[in-house]
């Protein structure tokens, strides 16, 4: 298909909006890119799809989400509320993962993947938890991945917390599904990575058990010093902080994540750079589990590749770009810090250079000849002059989650004019009431 009269938005070094841009996509690739009267002319049989004028961008990319915390939207904590985040960890969140089902785990992805189309993310790196429902989670997932056509990295999260021979389910469950899809298949949306929870429920004969089973080529994504008691938990056992012990057992290196780093030291800091572990930031949950603000600009400064996520907030990745530029003014007191351009480089590059690296090296995140033709159209009317040095500016201060009008994964058209192609909003949404009740009251009887 050619997409056509559209502000087409070429991000990087050598950056620049295409005013009556047009981009020509074959086979789930972008393959030619121009001005719409050059391409109408070159192409004169292709199908079109007129961008009206408005922005044609990259889809989004979440480097870091949960799935599985669809249905802790408007649960209610019995008692008072948690002090703290280990208390919430413990109240909420491995109470609710042990409650979840088989008809949960692929609603609570379903509702999580239609929220992404809707807001124009196309790429989502998953990390997930249902305790009573382990072999063959991450199956259930890739079907709901699947029949959204969007691009998603699964994983199993490992953690101790249950006992043996639940750690054992995690570990099987993880190199199990990373053979089946065949990590290697270039014509897949789908790759696997090797879930751990966090340093804090992992003992060292798991993370050696870990680091031995992890296949050639698979990197791990690891919640890392979230909040102290992360650092406490490593201190205690160990001796050493949690990037140190992490170092210690092979877990770092440039195909892991490491989400959040909030309470990590400068010779921490070293040592992810060093190993080029990928970190990503998620702005909305740290506000709301109160934990602290990650120093994203001293990482990057350091060489690290900050990325950016939500932790299972909503997949309008625009909101976290918003909070990302308001946190650290606030919490540093100082607007000078982390700029729109800062922004850019967490949400935009260095997700690109993540996804591009899971799949295989293939651009993802951009529009360039050769990317994977992950696509939206943006519905905003500028009211102040838009260029592309001040695109980030009213992204952050002018976008809103309803102006995504297409989005396009894999050059398959997943939503057009705001009519969903592929999952059924009002099926999906009364199925996930339904069974979110019931998780409920499970849940409050655990």
């Amino acid at each position: 298909m050619l997409i056509t009269n559209g502000q087409i938005v070429i991000w990087g070094h050598d950056g620049r909006i295409i005013t009556d841009g047009a981009l020509l996509v074959e086979d789930a690739r972008i393959v030619d890119i121009g001005d719409t009267v050059d391409l109408l002319n070159k192409y004169p049989d292709k199908k079109v799809i007129d961008a009206r004028g408005n922005l044609v961008m990259p889809g989004n990319i979440c480097a870091h989400t949960h799935f599985y915390g669809a249905f802790a939207r408007g649960l209610s904590i019995p008692g008072n509320p948690p002090r703290d985040f280990p208390e919430i960890l413990e109240r909420l969140w491995w109470k609710l993962d042990q409650v979840l089902t088989e008809e949960d785990v692929r609603f609570g992805a379903l509702v999580c993947l239609l929220d992404a189309v809707k807001h124009g993310t196309t790429t989502l790196i998953d990390h997930h938890a249902s305790a009573s429902y382990v072999d063959g989670s991450l199956d259930i997932i890739a079907e709901a991945v699947n029949q959204s056509g969007l691009r998603s990295v699964l994983c199993y999260e490992v953690s101790d917390r249950h006992g043996a021979s639940y750690t054992k389910a995690g570990i099987e469950e993880n190199l199990r599904f990373i053979k089946s899809i065949g990590n290697g298949d270039r014509h897949s949306r789908l790759r696997g990575m090797f879930g751990l929870h966090a340093s804090m429920s992992l003992s060292d004969t798991t993370l050696e058990a870990c680091s031995t089973a992890v296949p050639d080529g698979v990197g791990f994504h690891i919640h890392v010093a979230e909040h102290n008691a992360d650092q406490e938990h490593s201190m205690e056992k160990s001796g050493l902080r949690v990037v140190e012990r992490l170092q210690k057992f092979g877990i770092l290196g440039p195909d892991t994540i490491a989400a959040h780093c909030v309470h990590i030291s400068p010779n921490e800091t070293d040592i992810l750079s060093e190993t080029g572990t990928w970190v990503t930031h998620q702005p909305r949950s740290n506000m709301n589990n109160g934990v602290g603000t990650a120093d994203v600009e001293y990482m990057l400064n350091n060489g690290i590749r900050v990325g950016l996520g939500n932790d299972g907030f909503s997949n309008n990745m625009w909101a976290d770009w918003k909070m990302a530029y308001l946190l650290h003014k606030v919490s540093n007191l100082d607007p000078r810090r982390v700029t729109g351009n800062t922004i850019v480089d967490m949400g935009v590059s260095n997700n690109s250079a993540l996804a591009s690296r899971l799949f295989h090296e293939v651009p993802v995140g951009v529009l360039e000849v050769g990317a994977y033709a992950d696509i939206i159209i943006v519905d905003y009317e500028a009211t102040t002059p838009l260029s592309y040095d001040n695109l980030p500016w009213h992204i952050i201060f002018g976008f809103e989650a309803g102006m995504v009008n297409t989005t396009i994964c894999g050059g398959k058209v997943l939503m057009r004019d705001r009519q969903l192609l592929f999952l059924d909003e009002v099926e999906i949404t009364k199925r996930s009431r339904e069974l979110a009740g019931a998780a409920w009251k499970r849940f409050s009887n655990t």
